[in-house]
C-alpha cells in the first residue's frame, strides 16, 4: 500500500530544516548562521535577513540590492522565494552574473529575480502530497520536487514574511517546460488498452516494453491492476552505460531486471493530481513557473497517460534501487 506522508514533506531532505535557532545579534531564529549562538528560540526573520545569516546566497542578495528588490522581500509579504545558491548563480555561462549586475540590465535582473518568487507563503505540502512511496520492489521510491529545471534542495525555510525553498539551479523566464499529458486530471471512465498495449502503441517505450517480456512481467502488468508506471523512454534507457540493457535482458539476469523494473512500478493508480497539487505558480514576474516531480533523479515528463488498469507516466531516465546488501 502507499505510504502517506502527512506530517511532513521533503523527509528525505530533513538535514536542511532543523530547528531554527535565536542568534545572538539580532533575535531572529534565522537558520544555519554561523553567527548565531544556541539560544533560546525567538521571532522569525524576513526572507532577506534569513538568507544572509543562511551564508550560500551572497550572489543572490547581491543581486536583489542591485535590482532594488530588497527592502520589498523585507515588507509583509507574505511571499514564495524560490532561492537559488551561489553554487547555482556560478553554474551559469561565464559573465552572466556580471553582465546582469550592470546598471544597463537592470529590468532584466528584476525580471529575473521576480520570475523566482511568488505572492503568497506557498509551503511544499501545496506543491506534494507524498515524499516517497513503496514500490513493488519493495523499496521506496523519492519523490522530490523541480521548479522548471531546477530541483529543490531544501524545502520550507520559514521567514516572518514567506517562505524559502532552496534551488540548485537559476530558473530563467521563457524557459519553462511545463509537464504534459492527459487534460484531465482524473482517469476517462471507459478505457479499453491496459499499460503494456499502451506503451507499446506510443512507440517511444520500445525499450521498456522488451525489457518487460524478457522478465516476465508482461502479463502481470496487463493484469487487473491498478499500477502506476514511471516509464522511461527509450532515450532515457540509451542514457544506461554502453551494454547495460543488453546484459540485463539475458536470461541468468532476470531476477536483478525484474528488481529494477518493478521499482518503477507502485501498486496503486497515482494521479499527478495526487503528487503534485499545482501544475502551474504565477511569479511576481508576471509568468508561470511549474512544479513538477523528480522520481529518485528522473524528471516527469509527461503525467496521466491512463490505461483501464493505471496510469503511465512518462521519465527521462532509467531509476535503480539500491541493492539490499
Amino acid at each position: 500500500m502507499m505510504t502517506r506522508i502527512t506530517a511532513s514533506l521533503f523527509v528525505l531532505l530533513a538535514y536542511g530544516m532543523s530547528t531554527a535557532m535565536a542568534c545572538s545579534g539580532c533575535g531572529c531564529t534565522a537558520q544555519t548562521a554561523p553567527s548565531c549562538s544556541q539560544a533560546k528560540p525567538a521571532q522569525l526573520a524576513d526572507i532577506v535577513h534569513t538568507a544572509e545569516h543562511a551564508g550560500q546566497f551572497t550572489t543572490l542578495l547581491t543581486a536583489l540590492e542591485v535590482a532594488g528588490l530588497e527592502d520589498a522581500l523585507r515588507g509583509p509579504g507574505p511571499f514564495t522565494v524560490f532561492a537559488p545558491t551561489d553554487d547555482a548563480f556560478a553554474a551559469l555561462p561565464k559573465g552572466t552574473v556580471e553582465s546582469l549586475l550592470k546598471e544597463e540590465n537592470r529590468a532584466k535582473l528584476q525580471s529575473i529575480l521576480k520570475y523566482h518568487v511568488v505572492p503568497g507563503a506557498v509551503m511544499s505540502s501545496d506543491l506534494m502530497k507524498y515524499t516517497n512511496a513503496k514500490t513493488l520492489h519493495g523499496n521506496k521510491l523519492s519523490l522530490t520536487l523541480r521548479v522548471n529545471n531546477a530541483r529543490v534542495t531544501t524545502a520550507d525555510v520559514k521567514a516572518r514574511n514567506g517562505v524559502i525553498h532552496v534551488i540548485d539551479r537559476v530558473i530563467l523566464p521563457d524557459n519553462a517546460k511545463p509537464i504534459t499529458g492527459h487534460a484531465n486530471s482524473e482517469a476517462p471512465k471507459r478505457l479499453e488498452k491496459d499499460i503494456v498495449e499502451t506503451a507499446v502503441d506510443a512507440g517511444q517505450f520500445k525499450t521498456l516494453v522488451a525489457a518487460i517480456q524478457a522478465a516476465g512481467l508482461a502479463d502481470a502488468l496487463s493484469g487487473e491492476g491498478p499500477f502506476t508506471v514511471f516509464a522511461p523512454t527509450d532515450a532515457a534507457f540509451a542514457k544506461l552505460p554502453k551494454g547495460t540493457v543488453e546484459m540485463l535482458v539475458k536470461p541468468e539476469n532476470r531476477a536483478k531486471l525484474q528488481a529494477i523494473l518493478k521499482y518503477h512500478v507502485l501498486p496503486a493508480r497515482l494521479g499527478s493530481n495526487d503528487i503534485v497539487a499545482a501544475h502551474t505558480v504565477k511569479t511576481l514576474n508576471g509568468q508561470a513557473i511549474y512544479p513538477s516531480l523528480m522520481v529518485d533523479n528522473a524528471a516527469l515528463q509527461a503525467k496521466n497517460i491512463y490505461c483501464h488498469n493505471g496510469v503511465i507516466h512518462v521519465i527521462d531516465s532509467v531509476i535503480v534501487p539500491e541493492e539490499k546488501s
